[in-house]
């Protein structure tokens, strides 16, 4: 069988038999499931995310979950992954990820926060790279919506300018 590069409109399986990596959730029902954009105001959620969410053993479990809801509803284009072992908010790059065993409130990185905007001074941290944007409760969450989901559109604009 020839190479066939990824991308170039083979089969999945053709692509793995070619030795080339397939790039992994691009077709089929979980894929196209994950790219729907649900105008009825529901938020996307990846199944291999809800699966990490009903194993997850926290007692900040539903404000984690909270906060996942509020960066998927900021922008359609945004996805989600499981990456290093916790979800991962995903758009031309790594937006964020959760820290999954902060237990005193949700915890949120963003991998490359030091170049976001942040007016609001959600996020914390002195690093060269990466802020954090700490939720305490439900109440907190609600109060940050705005702040958090400017962040999350910050990130949108500037990848879409590069």
């Amino acid at each position: 069988m020839r190479n066939v590069p990824p991308g170039s409109g083979t089969s999945s399986v053709r692509a793995i038999r070619s030795g080339y990596p397939r790039r992994a959730g691009t077709r089929g029902p979980l894929a196209a499931a994950r790219r729907r954009c649900d105008t009825s105001g529901m938020v996307r959620h990846d199944p291999t995310v809800d699966a990490w969410f009903e194993r997850y053993d926290n007692p900040q479990r539903e404000l984690v979950m909270a906060v996942r809801d509020a960066v998927l509803d900021a922008d359609d284009r945004v996805t989600e992954a499981i990456k290093w072992q916790a979800p991962t908010f995903v758009y031309r790059g790594n937006i964020a990820s959760f820290f999954p065993k902060a237990k005193a409130h949700a915890s949120l990185m963003f991998h490359r926060g030091a170049e976001l905007p942040d007016p609001t001074g959600l996020l914390e941290g002195e690093g060269d790279v990466s802020r954090v944007a700490k939720f305490a409760d439900a109440a907190d969450l609600e109060h940050k919506r705005e702040a958090l989901q400017a962040l999350v559109r910050a990130w949108i604009s500037a990848r879409d300018e590069a």
